[in-house]
């Protein structure tokens, strides 16, 4: 199973503030929802928190989370107490494909077992307290880019990239 990361990140990959997006970009949305539909997708508590507490529909919901007791109060969620335990339950599912999609310690924690990024880059420096790690060019390639203006529904022009993880950084992989 391949395992990917996908993120909105502005210029100084910020992702956040006060759990929230900073921007709205329509087409980066439909890009998430079409990228992932019908895959797992594993999150932190705090992210499914943000999504107004509710699975995204389409998907297999993973919420990653320390607290034993914790209950999301919703069905049709599965729960690990970390990203690898995550990532094992969504390799259950059969799947080719599995997305992490946030927050910034899940990204973090993501960056050594990844091998893919889909990258929407926010043509912005804003500020945050939330943040999607530095890209090392050493372990990963860019392999597409595709840049869009900012117009009446976008106040941030961005780019939609694939990073793909380099074949030496292949061996720090969890299998």
């Amino acid at each position: 199973m391949i395992i990917s990361v996908i993120v909105a990140a502005s210029e100084n990959n910020v992702i956040g503030k006060n759990n929230q997006l900073l921007w709205r970009l329509p087409n980066d949305a439909k890009y998430f929802k079409n990228t992932t539909w019908g895959m797992p997708v594993i999150m932190g508590r705090k992210t499914f928190e943000s999504l107004r507490a509710e699975p995204l529909p389409g998907r297999i919901n993973i919420v990653v989370t320390r607290q034993k007791n914790w209950d999301p109060g919703k069905g049709n969620i599965a729960m690990a107490s970390s990203v690898e335990d995550a990532v094992e339950l969504a390799a259950k599912s059969d799947c080719r494909e599995s997305f992490i999609i946030g927050g910034g310690q899940i990204y973090a924690e993501s960056m050594t077992i990844a091998d893919r990024i889909y990258m929407t880059r926010v043509h912005a420096v804003l500020e945050g307290d939330t943040f999607f790690p530095s890209i090392d060019p050493d372990r990963w390639i860019l392999q597409s880019n595709r840049d869009l203006p900012a117009d009446d529904k976008h106040a941030f022009p961005y780019s939609f990239q694939l990073w793909e993880k380099t074949k030496q950084s292949d061996s720090k992989r969890i299998k």
